[in-house]
């Protein structure tokens, strides 16, 4: 792998599996087969659609989970739970690593930790995230995403948003780093409870995420796997056409590592 590159393993919906050198992270864990049904609270709910596509046993090891928010079965899941005292550390919202535990570090909005492979030194930084209605955020619940920087790299860093919408807070991480590739969370996650509102980017979220932060490269995820996701590829793939930032847009394929050069 070349000192800029990432190699990327999509295993379903926000769980990426992130080697960077020797270096092995773990976005938003989430194992379970598909079948199950969850609630997340004040009536909402969701059905587990697909499986993932690898095992967690066949992940390896790991050095760092980067871990969004802890208490949707979306983000963490019964299984992952179960594993994550076997990571090396979970990097998560400080009410979260209050909550885990354990190797769980808690991070609040531009708070920084540094993982080393002895060659690379990867600088994480908690990013704002807003997972849904601003209103909403004290029955919602904290959340993160993650921005990641190593030297090599030509063109910036890799952005993981977390579950959010657009909001003046992704506006300051354009303002604060330079972005190469950003990991979106998009989906319109929603609910039958809550009508219209959505928790996670819709495509038009997605389109002013990009126009701020100008990455070379768009990695759509959290679209497929779950009931609760409403907008497939095709909305993204159409509404990302229609502002003419298709180009950008980079799908990796289920269960196979793609290497990408920042």
């Amino acid at each position: 792998m070349q000192p800029g590159g990432v190699r990327l393993t999509h295993v379903g919906a926000a769980t990426v599996l992130v080697e960077i050198g020797r270096l092995r992270l773990l976005t938003d864990p989430v194992f379970d087969p598909a079948g199950g049904r969850y609630s997340f609270g004040w009536g909402t709910g969701s059905r587990k659609t697909s499986d993932p596509a690898l095992r967690l046993d066949a992940v390896g090891p790991i050095d760092a989970v980067l871990l969004s928010h802890d208490h949707h079965d979306d983000n963490l899941d019964r299984s992952a739970r179960a594993w994550l005292p076997q990571a090396g550390q979970v990097l998560t919202t400080e009410a979260g690593a209050h909550r885990l535990r354990g190797n769980a570090v808690g991070l609040a909005p531009w708070a920084s930790r540094t993982l080393s492979d002895g060659d690379i030194a990867l600088r994480i930084t908690a990013t704002p995230a807003q997972h849904g209605p601003a209103l909403l955020k004290p029955i919602i619940g904290d959340v993160i995403g993650f921005m990641l920087e190593w030297e090599g790299t030509s063109h910036g860093g890799l952005y993981v948003s977390g579950d959010t919408i657009w909001f003046d807070g992704i506006a300051e991480v354009a303002r604060r780093f330079r972005v190469s590739a950003a990991l979106l969370h998009l989906g319109r996650a929603g609910f039958p409870i809550t009508g219209p509102l959505h928790f996670t980017m819709d495509v038009q979220d997605g389109v002013q995420v990009v126009r701020a932060l100008n990455p070379r490269q768009v990695i759509p995820i959290h679209y497929e796997g779950w009931s609760h996701f409403r907008e497939p590829r095709q909305v993204v793939e159409s509404g990302f056409e229609h502002a003419g930032l298709a180009p950008r847009l980079c799908w990796l394929p289920l269960g196979q590592p793609i290497e990408l050069s920042l």
